[in-house]
This record gives structure tokens, sequence and C-alpha cells, in this order.
């Protein structure tokens, strides 16, 4: 038989889910560092999604039944099983019993349209059972990611029409389900940002939570399956700096016990004792989840034996898994000690995909700026303690990162530098000269020395009209540095910038946009003949092309 039409659909929101959580799964083993750093979160996280997969496979292709016949309550404690038994540490765990509260409040109501209103109450629900299921919830985790992006979604959803009708069109009804996440999303990585301030171990690491950060992954990879296009673009992040010794700043590790241990119990009457109370005289990091039939037990002890045992008279106990967190730890820092470290480094914040690989082409390390090139202190403090390098020089980029960089070298225990550059050619033009073999001083001389020598301009499509009528919105505007030189169609505004920048040049760089109307052979074209021209793609938003003469 064919499969049910609304299991393929779920189906393919948390395989959207799983896929971008793949892409950035190592990313979010290396920023973790709470409450141990095992670097295992993105492993845990994925494995709880491919459960979820691998059951929804089965209810659509092993059962003769219908979703209809199969029954709402069926279903949801179907899914919830699948995901509590195929969790595995803390960050597993708590993303099981996210699936648990969202399919409980999505799913139970037989015949009510899936809509904005109720995956926001849905999302509120999994918030809510994701904070009663920890024994000692802490602030700066997941937990408070979710929080907010549940209070933010329910915010946008009371001045939004969040209800759809009945017969409502499927593709509308999974685009406005994803402008009403893509909100959560936002929120969610605010959230991420701002989770250092909240934990003291990810502020001494120089992280953001891996647990946080994943879920805002989750999230984005749901709104990209709903819309069937890319994911909303969100920030990298690097884990824990590490010094020449191979040390890491801040590295979070249990002083107490040795071994993660995870299992299920099945049987009856499970919930009737306080298990988490029992298993507390010989273990920390607890969480007992689950209902009377199937518990899950996740716990950091030194006797996985004695964990076990506590269950024998209880149930049957399956689904073991035991880690030993000291190997786990050692091993993670090993990877991340891997990187080269040199003298001095650099740390561009930039934007586009593009643009990110030039910067490292060039030996920089890069800090994700947004569209708008605008992070935080606190993220620029994080993106400093990422580089392997005794001193660091920052490229700003933008005049609007400059004040943050600026603080963000103060709050910096090592050697930090803000190079002034205001734009992302000036940077990659700057970095050229960057030798990491050399000391700092020397290379604040050599990059100062490559940013005088350099010319930049640009083009991009005019955001609003011109009030003496020169141009309209969504015409061309050209600029050398901070000059306006041309404006109207895109090609000749090209031109004219080109032209102005070739003189006394003997080398023009030109890097394309996410959006550049012009093919790259029209591009060339306009360069003149008797300079080096190089033309490269580099996905910025909002500018068409980034120049720079030397």
């Amino acid at each position: 038989m064919s499969a049910d039409p609304s299991i393929v659909r779920f189906r393919a929101v948390v395989h959207g889910a799983l896929t971008h959580l793949e892409s950035r799964r190592q990313e979010i083993n290396d920023l973790n560092v709470f409450p141990v750093a095992d670097g295992d979160t993105g492993d845990n996280m994925a494995l709880t999604l491919r459960a979820v997969i691998e059951e929804l496979d089965r209810l659509a292709h092993d059962d003769e039944r219908l979703l209809d016949e199969i029954g709402r309550d069926e279903l949801v404690a179907s899914v919830a099983r699948a995901a509590l038994l195929g969790a595995r540490g803390n960050s597993g765990v708590i993303l099981s019993q996210l699936v648990r509260g969202a399919a409980e409040e999505l799913i139970s109501r037989p015949g009510e349209l899936v809509d904005p209103a109720l995956v926001g109450a849905a999302v509120a629900q999994a918030a809510q059972r994701a904070y009663s299921s920890v024994r000692e919830p802490v602030e700066g985790t997941m937990l408070t990611v979710m929080r907010d992006m549940a209070a933010a979604l329910s915010h946008h959803l009371a001045h939004a029409d969040g209800r759809l009708d009945a017969g409502a069109d499927p593709d509308r009804q999974n685009a406005l389900i994803a402008d009403a996440l893509e909100q959560a999303v936002i929120a969610g990585e605010a959230s991420v940002r701002r989770t250092p301030e909240l934990l003291p171990a990810l502020r001494e690491a120089g992280v953001v939570d891996a647990g946080g950060y994943a879920v805002t992954i989750i999230f984005a990879g749901v709104v990209a399956a709903l819309r069937g296009s890319e994911a909303p673009e969100l920030a990298h992040y690097a884990g824990p700096v590490h010094g020449p010794a191979g040390g890491s700043a801040g590295e979070h590790v249990s002083e107490t016990y040795r071994y993660c241990t995870n299992f299920a119990v099945t049987g009856h009457g499970l919930g009737d004792r306080d298990w988490a109370a029992d298993l507390a005289q010989f273990g920390d990091s607890l969480m007992v989840v689950g209902d009377d039939r199937t518990l899950k037990i996740h716990v950091h002890t030194d006797e996985p034996d004695r964990a076990t045992a506590l269950f024998a008279q209880a149930g049957a106990v399956s689904h073991l898994d035991v880690a030993d967190m000291h190997v786990q730890v050692r091993d993670r820092a090993a990877r991340l000690a891997s990187a080269e470290h040199r003298r001095c480094g650099a740390l561009a914040v930039a934007s586009g995909d593009g643009m990110v690989e030039l910067f490292h082409g060039l030996g920089a390390a890069t800090l994700d700026g947004g569209p708008t090139l605008n992070p935080s202190t606190t993220e620029i403090v994080a993106g400093i303690a990422s580089v392997p390098a005794d001193a660091v020089i920052v490229l700003a980029n933008s005049a609007n990162v400059v004040m943050a960089a600026e603080r963000a070298a103060e709050l910096s225990e090592r050697p930090v530098h803000v190079l002034r550059t205001t734009s992302q050619q000036a940077g990659l033009a700057a970095v050229v000269a960057l030798l990491p073999d050399e000391e700092l001083a020397h290379n604040v001389a050599a990059l100062e020395e490559a940013l005088a020598a350099v010319r930049t301009g640009g083009v991009a499509p005019a955001a609003r009209a011109d009030p003496e009528g020169r141009f309209a919105v969504g015409d061309a505007v050209g600029f050398v540095d901070d000059e306006l030189v041309a404006w109207g169609d895109a090609e000749a505004t090209l031109a004219a910038v080109i032209a102005a920048l070739s003189d006394d040049a003997e080398l023009l760089s030109c890097i394309s946009g996410a959006d550049a109307p012009l093919a790259a052979d029209a591009v060339a074209a306009l360069a003149p003949t008797d300079l080096e021209f190089e033309l490269s793609h580099g996905g910025q938003p909002a500018w068409w092309w980034l120049l720079a003469a030397e």
C-alpha cells in the first residue's frame, strides 16, 4: 500500500531537520563544553531524530493501516517512544522531550488543521515539557533557547493571523507555518548568542551552548523543508581555543564521575517511585523521563552496573549505552588542538559563502556578521577565542563593527588589534599581507600599509528613490569609496565604477554578490586590458559587486 500523505509530510519535515543538523553536527560537537566537554551533543541529537525517521518509516510502510486508522494517540505514543529510546546523553534526552511535547499538541487533535497557531502551541508545549524533564534546569542551555523561541513565536502569532480554513491550500499552509517558525529561529539565534552571559562554563571557554545552537539548526531545517528551499542563514561558531601546549581555555569536565550511562526500562507502574533520588546517591547529571510503562535513564556515574541493577526488579533494561567521558574529553581536546598554532592570526567579520571561503583561503578565520555585518561584542569575543594564535588582528570590515570589536579586544585575554576596515573587499586586500609567524606589531604595520594602498568601490540596488530624481528603487547605484559616482542600468553603472577605480591601478578585484544581475563573462568584458583583473564569487547580500583596486 502507499504511504499515508500525512505521515509523508511529517517525515519530510523531520528529515529536513535531520539533514540540516547533520550538516553542522561536528561543529556542534566541538562547541560542547557543558555539562561535560565530551564532544557528542551533535551526535546525540542526530540519533534522536534518526529514531523518529525510522519509526515514521515503519508506520508508513510496515503497517496496513492509514494514519486515521492508527489513531492520533497511538501515533503520538509511537513517535515519542521512538525518540525516547533513540536518545542518548543530556541533549538527546531533552530533544526527545521536545519531540514528545510537540507531537502531543500537534497530532492529538483529530480533524484540527495544523496551522501556525497550532504549531505555536506545540512549540510552547515542547519547551514546557523539556524544562519539566530536567531535575535541575540550568539557564544558558538549550532549555533557555527553546523557551525564548516559544515566547517569540507566541508574540508573533499574537500580532498575526495564525489560523487557516480547513480547505487551505497545502502550499499556503506550509508557507505560513515556515514564516512563523522563522521568527522562532531568529529569536533562537539571539538567545544562543546570549548563552555565554548566563552560563560561566560557556563564557570561560569562549563558546555558545551546543544544544541551544543545535535547536536553532533543527528549526531552520524544518523551515527549509516547508519551503522547499535553503534554510535560513545561521552564524557558525568555533570550539574552545587551545594554547600551544594543547590545553583548552575554560574546558569544563566532570570532576566526579567517569561514565555517561544511558538505558531504557520497560515495565508497569514505573512512575510510582522517585528513581532520580535513588540514582543521585551515586551519580549526577540525572534525567529520568517517560511514563509508567517506558523510562529513559541518563546518569553520569562510576558504577553503570549499579544504575542498571536499581531497575532489575522494576522491568526489563534495554538500549544500554555506556561512554567513558574521560576518553571522550581527551579525544575532543586532541581534535581541537590539531589546528596549527601561530604567533598572529586574523579574524574577519564576513557575510556570504564565497566571501568566507576567500578569507579562509588567505589564512583568516571568519565570524558570520549576518546580512548587515553587525555581530555582537559577545560573538566577537568568542570569535577571537577560536583563532589558534597568540595574538589576533580583527578585520572589522564595516564601520558598524568597529566599536563592538574594540570592546571585544578589551575583554579578550590575549593581545588583539582591530583593523578599521570598513568593507569586506578592503579586508581581503589587507589580510594578504598577514604573516602568521611574525609578531602582532609587525603584522599590524604590514596590514595597515596594504590597506592604505587600496581604493574600494561597489555596486548595489538602490534601497530607496533618490530625492533628486536620479534613480528609483532597484536601480543600480555605484560608489568609489563613499562617493556616489554612477547610477541607472546595472552594466553601465558597474562599467563606470570599474573605470574610476582603474586609474593608476595594477590589480582590480571584483567580487560578485548573491543576486548579481550580470554573468561572469559580461563582467569580465568590462575590465580594461592593461591591468590584472580578478573576478570571484562572494555571495554577499545587498551588494551586487564589491571592488578593490591596488
